[in-house]
C-alpha cells in the first residue's frame, strides 16, 4: 500500500494534479500546466509522457506566444460525458468527450408543467439516442451533468421550491436519472450552468472572476470566483431575480412584492406587449422585432436593461466582478440591451466596481447551458476512470467518480 509522504503517492498526486488542470481548463500547454500547478517544468513534461502512454492525455504541437509549444488534453477514447439541460420549455442533449469536443446534441419543445418522470424519460430516450449518433458505447459514458431551472440542495441533489417546475418540486433529479443511466449524475441549475460554460467555451474564457446574467422564465445569476462556480451553502447564490426594486410593485412567485423578476422575466414582460403585438408573443420574437426597428419593443428591450443592470449594480458592489455576461435571449438584443444596462451600473454602482467592469453578450446562446453540464462532469468526476490501475485496481472500476 502506498505510504502517505511516500515517493508513490507523492507521484501520484502529481499525476492527479496534472489531470486535473487539464480537465478543468480543457487543454493546456505543458508551460501553463507547470504555472498552474507549480510542478517544475521537468516534473510536467515526465507526467505527461506518462499520461500519454497511459492513454489518458493526447499531445499536440502548437504555438504560444510565437513560440513551438506541446498542447495537452484528455484523450477523446477516454470516455464521454452527457450534459442534460432542462428549460422552461425545452430539453436540451449534448454528448462530448474528454477533449471536450462535442459529439452530438440535440434540443426538443419540452412541456414545463409535465412531471418529473415524463421529463425523464425524454431525457433518457434522447441521451440514448445522441449517444448511438456519435458512435459510441453507452457504455463508455463516464459521467452526466444535469441542469434544471430551480435551487438545488447542493448536499442532497434535492430541488428545492419552485414555481418554475411545480411537478418537480422535492424531487431528486440527480439519483433518479442515475438510477436510470447507471452512471454519475452531476446536477446544478441553469444560471450556474450557463456560467461554467461561457467560462469554458465562451465569453467568459479568461475571467478568474465572473457573473452569468440569464434573463428567461426568471432571472438568475451564475457566479464564478477565483475560476470556481460559487453556489453558497444552501445553493442558493445568484438570486439576484428576488432584489426588491419596488416594494408596493407586483407579487412575485417568492411572496415577495416588486423583485427584479417582476419587471423582466418573460411572463412578466410579454403581456405589456399583448394589446399591440397579440397573445402568441415570444421574447425571441420581441429581440428580433426591437433589431429590426419596431419602437414598442425596442422600449420594453430598454426598460428591462435598465432594471436589469440595477441588478448588476448590486453583484458590482458586492462582489466587483471583472466580467458580466449576458445569457438568455436577451443577450441578442445586443447594444439595445447593453448600452442601457451600462447606464444603469454607471448610476447605481461603486465607481470603482463599475470602471473595472466589462459587460459582453454571451457567446453560445441557448448551448451555454448544457455545455456547462459537460463542463461540469469535466470538472466533477473523480480520476480513477482516467489514471489507471491503483494498488491493483482495475482502470474500468468507476465506485469512487462523482
Amino acid at each position: 500500500m502506498e505510504t502517505p509522504g511516500s515517493q508513490s503517492s507523492l507521484h501520484r498526486a502529481n499525476l492527479e494534479r496534472v489531470v486535473r488542470a487539464v480537465r478543468a481548463a480543457g487543454s493546456l500547454t505543458q508551460a501553463e500546466i507547470a504555472r498552474t500547478t507549480g510542478l517544475s517544468a521537468a516534473t510536467v513534461s515526465n507526467i505527461v509522457r506518462e499520461l500519454k502512454d497511459l492513454g489518458t492525455v493526447d499531445v499536440r504541437t502548437t504555438s504560444a506566444g510565437g513560440r513551438r509549444a506541446r498542447s495537452v488534453s484528455l484523450s477523446s477514447d477516454a470516455g464521454i460525458v452527457v450534459g442534460v439541460d432542462f428549460g422552461h420549455s425545452h430539453l436540451r442533449v449534448a454528448v462530448g468527450n474528454l477533449a471536450q469536443q462535442v459529439l452530438a446534441e440535440e434540443a426538443e419543445p419540452f412541456d414545463v408543467d409535465a412531471s418529473a418522470d415524463q421529463g425523464f424519460d425524454r431525457a433518457e430516450k434522447l441521451v440514448t439516442r445522441l449517444v448511438a449518433m456519435a458512435g459510441v458505447n453507452r457504455g463508455k459514458i463516464v459521467g452526466i451533468g444535469l441542469g434544471v431551472p430551480g435551487p438545488i440542495d447542493v448536499e442532497t441533489g434535492t430541488l428545492g421550491s419552485t414555481a418554475i417546475l411545480p411537478g418537480w418540486r422535492g424531487t431528486n433529479p440527480r439519483e433518479e436519472l442515475a438510477d436510470r443511466m447507471g452512471v454519475p449524475v452531476h446536477v446544478d441549475n441553469d444560471a450556474n450552468l450557463g456560467a461554467l460554460g461561457e467560462l469554458v467555451w465562451g465569453a467568459g474564457r479568461g475571467a478568474a472572476d465572473l457573473a452569468y446574467i440569464k434573463v428567461a422564465s426568471g432571472v438568475g445569476a451564475g457566479l464564478v470566483i477565483n475560476g470556481q462556480i460559487y453556489r453558497g451553502p444552501g445553493g442558493t447564490a445568484g438570486e439576484i431575480g428576488h432584489i426588491t426594486l419596488d416594494e408596493s410593485g407586483p407579487v412575485c412567485r417568492c411572496g415577495n412584492r416588486g423583485c427584479l423578476e417582476t419587471f423582466a422575466a418573460a411572463r412578466h414582460v410579454l403581456p405589456l406587449l399583448a394589446v399591440s403585438h397579440g397573445t402568441d408573443l415570444t421574447m425571441p420574437r420581441v429581440v428580433q422585432l426591437a433589431r429590426e426597428g419596431d419602437p414598442g419593443c425596442r422600449r420594453v428591450i430598454a426598460d428591462v436593461a435598465r432594471h436589469i443592470g440595477n441588478g448588476v449594480a448590486h453583484l458590482c458592489n458586492l462582489l466587483n466582478p471583472s466580467r458580466v455576461v449576458l445569457g438568455g435571449d436577451l443577450a441578442e438584443a445586443g447594444e439595445l440591451a447593453l448600452a442601457p444596462i451600462r447606464d444603469s451600473v454607471g448610476r447605481y454602482a461603486i465607481p470603482g466596481a463599475a470602471r473595472g467592469l466589462t459587460l459582453v453578450p454571451g457567446a453560445l446562446g441557448g448551448r451555454a447551458e448544457v455545455l456547462g453540464a459537460l463542463a461540469l462532469v469535466l470538472r466533477e468526476m473523480g480520476d480513477r476512470v482516467l489514471l489507471g490501475p491503483v494498488n491493483g485496481t482495475d482502470r474500468t472500476d468507476r465506485t469512487d467518480r462523482g
